[in-house]
C-alpha cells in the first residue's frame, strides 16, 4: 500500500498529535518536513490556509485539520479503535480532545516563547525544514520572519505579561493532577490510548515535552507524566488490547481535570458562542467569520484569564456535541447525568449555530440554524 504523506514539523503542536496517532495505528506514512514553498504555495493552494499538519492520502487527497485527519484514518483503519465504545467515555474522549486542541494553546505558546533558551532548537529545526540545503544565515533569516509572526500572535491567545503568574500556577497544578493520574493508569481513560490522549499530546509532544525549558522545568520533574508522553510518542503494541476503566466510568484521579474543564473551558465556549451569535446577523452570506473576535474572560485556576475569542473553538464544541446527539436516548441520559455530576451539564444546552470549516476559519453551514437546546 502506498503510504500517506504527513507534512509537518516535530515542533508543531498539531503535527505532534497526528504523528503520535499514526504511529499508534501503524498506518503506513512518511513524515515530510514542510519547506517554505510547500507551506506557502502548495498547502495554501490545496487547503486554503498556510497551516500544518496536512496529510496527503495515497489517492492524492489533501486533508487539513488534525481531527479530520484522525476521523479519516479511523474510518479506513478502525482497528485498534481510539473511540471508546461506551457513551460516557466516548463523550469524555471528544471533550478532552477539544480541551487539548483549544485550551492548551496559550500554555504551549507561553512556555515556548517566554523562555529565550528555547529559540535555538526552534531556529535549528525550522531553518532546516524551511530552506533545506540553503546557507545557515539565510535559514536563520527565514526563521526570524516566522518567529516574528508567531510572536505577534501571543497577545491574542492570552500570552500577556500580566497573566504569566496565573498561567504558570495553573500549569503547575494541572500537570500535578495529570502526573497523579498517570501514576495510577497508563492512559487517560484506562489501559490504552483514546482520542482523549491524542488530543492532550499535541501540547506535550512538540512544546512542553520537547522545548528545553518546559521539558526540564515542567515535564522531567513529573516522572509519570513523562512516561505517558514517551508511551504516546513510541507506542507499544501490547497496549492495544488493554481495557479501559470498567463500567463506562472515569477514574477518580481524572475527575479533577474534568471538573476544571467544566469550570474553565466551558465558560470559554459560552463566551465565544455569545460573540459569534451576535456577529452572524451582519455576516454576508457565504462569508467566513474572522479568525478571532473580541476578548473573553474566563476562570483559570484561582485567577482570571483573558484571550481573544476564536470561533474555531465552537467547531470543536460542535464536534463534541454531535457525538452526544448521535447517541440513543438512554445513552444521552447517561452522559447528561455524568456531566451534571461534574458541573458540565450546561454544555448540552448551548445553542451553537451550525458551523463548517474553511481552512483555519469557520462559517455558518448553508441554510443551517442553531439546534434546539437539549
Amino acid at each position: 500500500m502506498k503510504p500517506y504523506t504527513l507534512y509537518g514539523w516535530h515542533l508543531s503542536y498539531f503535527t505532534g498529535k497526528v504523528l503520535c496517532y499514526l504511529r499508534y495505528k501503524q498506518a503506513p506514512f512518511v513524515l515530510q518536513p514542510v519547506n517554505l514553498y510547500t507551506l506557502t504555495q502548495r498547502i495554501k493552494r490545496e487547503t486554503g490556509a498556510v497551516v500544518m499538519p496536512v496529510m496527503v492520502t495515497p489517492q492524492g487527497r489533501w486533508i487539513q485539520d488534525s481531527s479530520v485527519i484522525i476521523d479519516h484514518i479511523e474510518t479506513l483503519h478502525p482497528a485498534p479503535s481510539i473511540i471508546p465504545g461506551t457513551p460516557v467515555q466516548r463523550f469524555a474522549a471528544y471533550l478532552i480532545e477539544a480541551w487539548g486542541d483549544e485550551w492548551w494553546v496559550p500554555i504551549a505558546m507561553h512556555t515556548r516563547w517566554s523562555h529565550p533558551e528555547n529559540y535555538a532548537l526552534f531556529e535549528h529545526d525550522a531553518g532546516r525544514a524551511l530552506l533545506p540545503h540553503w546557507p545557515g544565515f539565510i535559514q536563520r533569516r527565514a526563521v526570524r520572519f516566522i518567529a516574528q509572526r508567531l510572536r505577534r500572535m501571543l497577545p491574542s491567545v492570552g500570552v500577556r505579561a500580566e497573566q504569566f503568574g496565573v498561567m504558570d500556577a495553573w500549569t503547575e497544578h494541572m500537570l500535578d493532577l495529570l502526573d497523579a493520574h498517570f501514576a495510577q493508569l497508563p492512559f487517560l481513560l484506562g489501559g490504552r490510548p483514546t482520542l482523549a490522549d491524542f488530543g492532550l499530546v499535541g501540547t506535550m509532544y512538540g512544546h512542553l515535552g520537547r522545548d528545553p525549558w518546559p521539558a526540564r522545568e515542567l515535564i522531567a520533574k513529573r516522572a509519570h507524566l513523562r512516561a505517558w508522553l514517551d508511551r504516546m510518542a513510541a507506542p507499544a503494541a501490547p497496549t492495544r488490547g488493554a481495557p479501559l476503566f470498567p463500567d463506562d466510568r472515569i477514574a477518580p484521579t481524572l475527575l479533577p481535570v474534568l471538573r476544571a474543564i467544566c469550570t474553565e473551558f466551558l465558560p470559554l465556549i459560552v463566551g465565544i458562542n455569545e460573540q459569534v451569535k451576535a456577529r452572524l446577523p451582519s455576516l454576508p452570506p457565504g462569508k467566513a467569520l474572522p479568525r478571532s473576535l473580541k476578548d473573553v474572560e474566563v476562570p483559570m485556576g484561582s485567577g482570571r484569564f483573558r484571550r481573544a475569542a476564536l470561533p474555531y473553538t465552537l467547531w470543536m464544541a460542535q464536534r463534541t456535541l454531535d457525538v452526544w446527539r448521535a447517541m440513543a436516548p438512554p445513552e444521552q441520559a447517561q452522559v447528561r447525568d455524568w456531566l451534571r455530576a461534574i458541573g458540565g451539564e450546561r454544555l448540552l444546552t448551548l445553542d451553537i449555530p451550525r458551523l463548517q470549516r474553511q481552512g483555519l476559519r469557520v462559517m455558518p453551514e448553508a441554510g443551517a440554524t442553531a439546534p434546539d437546546p437539549a
